[in-house]
């Protein structure tokens, strides 16, 4: 008896308590949004929960599958996007993004939009931001960068392989930070930059100001904070900057990377599939995930011979921004065949 209500008073906790991997689960409620009706304001933050801790065999196991069939049972915190009710916006192309742009690279003629005005936190969008200003402060790509406790993650108490203590390069932060969206890796960034994180955090949006992108605001160099926010206008912006450096080209679209730690070889992949088709020829692209989000993607990438500048932004579904993005590719090369002229198509 004493057990049985030992596990229902699990189960009753753990409806409250639901832990979050890496690049996902958020755990606070949405601070305020501005849509491009205007501001749509929602409840407080709420401070994030302990994390869960799992258990491998005996009674651990048995409370492992318990809390497993009450995370699956708990109802998904819904996005800004949802709360502004953005995804009632329809669209030409049944994009499963409640915003969208996509922009010719050369001639910044507008091909499509959707609620591109819309300001929504953008996750690890802003590892783009983050790369962008260590690539143009120059600084040593073979100096030595230790992992430290103030590197691991309070906001979301996401997972990392790189453990505290754990010596990379700079240039190998750069490359799992832009890759696979290693957040242990880019705060490391911001940590070691000259003058600290605050000095980091205040280029950060000294640089967005300078690129005109006035609906964007920075608070750390990971996008694990909601209030990491911008809009899709701003995001086209920063990867046509970010596209002018050759390194963050290089490493954004890189398939995978092996590194050195401790006498163990750790591979990392990218966190977007598209790298990997053949279909695609991508010079640019970053992803991100937090449930106040959604899924979000950017890219530059050549399609039907024209540079296109490509933001999803709040799409429900995990593979939906890549399910969105072939849409889009399918209906521009679609456009070129038949010899239609590219107008913008708005929602």
């Amino acid at each position: 008896m004493n057990r049985f209500f030992a596990v229902l008073f699990a189960a009753f906790f753990l409806t409250v308590v639901v832990s979050s991997p890496a690049e996902a689960t958020s755990r606070k409620s949405s601070e305020g949004t501005k849509a491009a009706s205007g501001k749509v304001k929602t409840s407080k933050s709420v401070k994030p929960s302990k994390k869960t801790v799992v258990a491998s065999s005996g009674k651990g196991a048995g409370k492992q599958k318990r809390r497993a069939a009450v995370q699956a049972a708990a109802p998904a915190r819904p996005s800004f996007g949802q709360l502004a009710g953005l995804h009632a916006t329809s669209d030409p192309l049944d994009l499963k993004s409640s915003v969208a742009l996509v922009m010719d690279q050369d001639t910044r003629e507008v091909l499509f939009s959707k609620n591109d005005g819309a300001v929504l936190p953008i996750a690890s969008l802003t590892k783009l931001m983050t790369g962008l200003i260590i690539a143009e402060a120059r600084l040593p790509m073979n100096e030595m960068i230790v992992i430290t406790q103030d590197d691991v993650d309070t906001e979301k108490g996401s997972r990392s392989r790189l453990k505290v203590g754990a010596e990379l390069s700079r240039g190998e932060l750069m490359h799992l930070s832009l890759m696979s969206s290693e957040n242990r890796a880019a705060h490391a960034l911001g940590r070691t930059y000259p003058g600290g994180m605050s000095a980091f955090v205040a280029l950060m949006n000294s640089r967005a100001q300078s690129l005109g992108m006035k609906d964007t605001r920075y608070v750390e160099p990971t996008g694990l904070s909601s209030k990491n926010q911008s809009s899709a206008k701003d995001l086209a912006t920063l990867v046509a900057a970010a596209y002018m450096e050759p390194q963050l080209r290089e490493l954004s679209t890189s398939p995978g990377h092996a590194v050195e730690v401790a006498n163990r070889t750790l591979q990392f992949n990218n966190t977007n599939r598209l790298v990997h088709n053949p279909s695609w020829d991508i010079g640019l692209q970053k992803t991100g995930y937090i449930s106040e989000a959604g899924q979000c993607l950017v890219m530059q990438a050549k399609v039907a011979g024209r540079k296109l500048i490509m933001v999803f932004l709040d799409s429900s579904g995990r593979y939906t921004r890549l399910a969105d993005a072939e849409r889009v590719r399918r209906w521009v090369e679609s456009r070129s065949i038949v010899g239609v002229d590219s107008r913008q198509v708005s929602s």
